[in-house]
């Protein structure tokens, strides 16, 4: 079972500097854009259908993003996602942007908290959430931010 999702985009003009390199904050759309059709396409639901069945959401509470190499305008790149960490109340969600030769150009963490909007207030995830989340789990070595980001130069060294 496939448990890290990806789709293609292509990089468009008007998401690029005057240099042609995308801007920092477009890194982020494309990769919250792509984590949204995954979610829709592997876990069978829409974040607006889950919050109107349920009342409850997930909230960001905390974005880590590292730049590795620049995306050039034109260029197609594959976004990854998958889930690193769950509990009952949090998630942790990775993201990669990479080449075609698999040089990742931007690693993100994206945390969430499970929120429930009529309390407005976190609360614990239901049973059948918590377990739709942990069948997607995936082990990664790095357990820090810092680390994983590391790991990633050191790769790219030997793609380029």
């Amino acid at each position: 079972m496939e448990k890290e999702f990806s789709s293609t985009v292509k990089i468009r003009f008007a998401d690029c500097d005057p240099i042609g390199h995308l801007n920092n904050v477009k890194y982020l759309e494309y990769m919250l854009n792509a984590r949204e059709d995954h979610v829709e396409q592997n876990y069978g639901f829409t974040y607006e259908q889950y919050t109107r069945e349920t009342g409850c959401t997930w909230v960001t509470i905390q974005n880590e993003i590292a730049y590795l190499k620049e995306v050039r305008y034109n260029s197609t790149v594959t976004i990854t996602s998958k889930t690193i960490f769950v509990d009952d109340l949090t998630a942790v969600v990775e993201l990669l942007m990479k080449d075609d030769k698999g040089v990742v150009h931007a690693v993100f963490w994206l945390t969430v908290i499970y929120f429930n909007m009529k309390a407005r207030r976190a609360e614990k995830m239901p049973e059948k959430t918590l377990n739709q989340f942990a069948h997607f789990l995936v082990d990664i070595d790095q357990k820090t931010f810092k680390e994983r980001v590391s790991f990633f130069r050191s790769q790219n060294k030997t793609k380029n």
